[in-house]
């Protein structure tokens, strides 16, 4: 059967299933089994033991350990005041720049993206603090629900993050390495935050109005006092990484650890906390595993439909050139970032576009960050992005009003991601070090 007709077919099965409302990975589960049996003509008996082969070696993955561990250190963190000790540590840093308090938006969240790892975790814990306060102080509303929804999706790219433990699985590269490439990347993407809000609030002081707290040096040793559990937290984890002491998985227990020693030592311990942190760490990670194991088998299932060979052998045919493939790649992403999520995203595409990648010649790593960018511009777009609903219950706003707020934080994102095509040495500087 000809590829595309395939492609058609197995594109048409799966806007079936997650149309008629299944599971995301009941929903790809199906579609590889029913693509097995009719395309491929496999018999049920040899599916089956496809089936559990894959789902043992994708379950069985030592790197995935990572995942409940830094999503549960991050529950923790958002039900103690360990996420207002952030706010109430940047406020002093902030108050000489223009704009202001809207600058905790983009700190507190490259700072908490440090401990996280999760896009949803970072603009959740983050604003339940900062949209409060930035609306009792007068701030502009539509420039700090905006700053949030961008800024909350660093939790995908600054280390450590969730979906780099994904992709650094599926793509068999060094989750370490992936990490690394994520920092500077990351600090690109919040100063561009930052410059916007200071050029708006340059031209629009209103914007943020004017502080009567005076500016001391005692309020900013405070300051730093605050932030002392976040920064700990952060050069324990990623100082493990980093330096070859830890993996990421046994940074991760490090965190979690430390996590609790420091909730302890401030006084914000409790059996609740520990109950209602592991339940929705559980039921997180039951959720990113599960696709992650049903997007493996509908991975098999591709390859054996031989899909990515043809794929590959069509586009080098049409002679496009390396960044030609990257710009369409660009427009394909962000058409699935209108009805799938992040992790989705990834584990359904890969299988076919990692090999187009790697045959344009670009470094693996490299587009491990390129895919993470524009799965944080799928964060921003509607009608599935995670960020913008999180942010309509904070806000009690329409969800056009917070896309509205959001579209410059969007373009901004997209400039991030030009800037990295261009010069790829953004990303590659740190992984090269290592």
């Amino acid at each position: 059967m000809d590829v595309l007709m395939t492609m058609g077919i197995m594109l048409a099965l799966i806007i079936l299933f997650l149309g008629l409302g299944v599971w995301v990975f009941v929903g790809l589960f199906l579609v590889a089994i029913t693509s097995l049996t009719l395309i491929a003509d496999f018999p049920l008996d040899r599916v089956g033991y496809i089936a559990r082969s894959v789902i043992w070696r994708s379950s069985s993955a030592w790197e995935l350990s990572a995942i409940p561990l830094f999503i549960w250190m991050g529950e923790i963190i958002f039900r103690t005041d360990i996420s207002d000790r952030l706010f109430r540590g940047l406020s002093p840093f902030v108050q000489w720049m223009p704009g202001r308090l809207l600058h905790t938006n983009v700190l507190g969240c490259t700072l908490f993206a440090a401990v996280s790892g999760s896009t949803s975790a970072t603009t959740a814990t983050v604003g339940k603090i900062t949209t409060t306060a930035l609306a009792e102080r007068s701030y502009n509303n539509s420039l700090s629900v905006g700053s949030l929804a961008g800024a909350g999706s660093l939790g995908l790219l600054i280390p450590p993050s969730i979906v780099m433990i994904i992709y650094g699985v599926l793509a068999e590269v060094s989750i370490a390495k992936l990490f690394a490439a994520g920092i500077m990347p990351g600090l690109l993407v919040a100063f561009l935050y930052s410059s916007y809000i200071i050029v708006r609030c340059i031209v629009n002081p209103e914007l943020a109005p004017r502080s009567e707290e005076k500016l001391t040096f005692t309020r900013l040793l405070s300051g730093l006092k605050d932030l002392t559990p976040i920064v700990t937290l952060i050069v324990l984890v990623l100082g493990g990484i980093y330096s070859g002491i830890a993996t990421p998985s046994e940074a991760a227990a490090v965190g979690v650890a430390a996590t609790f020693m420091l909730v302890i030592f401030m006084g914000s311990f409790s059996w609740d906390i520990v109950i209602e942190a592991a339940m929705g760490a559980v039921k997180t990670s039951c959720m990113v595993c599960s696709i992650l194991i049903s997007a493996a088998f509908l991975s098999t299932a591709i390859g054996y439909l031989h899909i990515p060979v043809e794929l590959v052998k069509m586009i080098e045919s049409l002679a496009l050139s390396p960044y030609a493939l990257l710009g369409i790649l660009a427009l394909f992403y962000i058409l699935l970032g209108f009805f799938l999520d992040g992790i989705s995203i990834i584990v359904m595409s890969l299988p076919i576009t990692l090999p187009l990648i790697l045959q344009a010649g670009f470094d693996p790593i490299w587009y491990g960050v390129f895919l993470v960018l524009m799965v944080e511009l799928a964060q921003m777009t509607p009608p599935v992005g995670f960020n913008l609903f999180i942010l309509q219950g904070l806000t009690g706003q329409s969800i056009g009003r917070v896309v509205q707020a959001a579209f410059p934080f969007f373009v901004l994102m997209c400039v991030a991601v030009v800037i990295v095509s261009f010069f790829p040495q953004v990303v590659l500087l740190l992984p090269n070090l290592m």
